[in-house]
């Protein structure tokens, strides 16, 4: 027979994503919004309110400098033409035969 040997319990944090950020930005990024909801006024409301918003990369910050200084961020952009690309067509009237 073999001995057991016990582990330590380890905790993981699952919200590691989750973390806003509170260093300067470096990158400019695309706010998500819902459907019908203005980008631009969620970060002007973020920014008045002092409320974080989370970008189509997953980044999430508290928007305080005009992002027009700023590179874009890369991630924000491919997964932005993928949808765009995505949703091309779908709006389109499509003659029926």
């Amino acid at each position: 027979m073999t001995d057991l040997e016990t582990m330590p319990q380890i905790d993981f944090d699952t919200e590691l994503d989750q973390e806003t950020e509170t260093d300067e930005p470096t990158m400019a990024h695309i706010v998500k919004a819902e459907p019908g909801e203005n980008g631009a006024a969620k970060v002007l409301e973020a920014r008045i309110m002092g409320t974080p918003v989370e970008a189509l990369c997953g980044y999430v910050w508290v928007p305080s400098k005009d992002p027009k200084q700023l590179p874009l961020c890369q991630r924000c952009k491919d997964v932005y033409e993928m949808y765009k690309a995505f949703s091309d067509g779908v709006n389109r009237d499509v003659p029926i035969d």
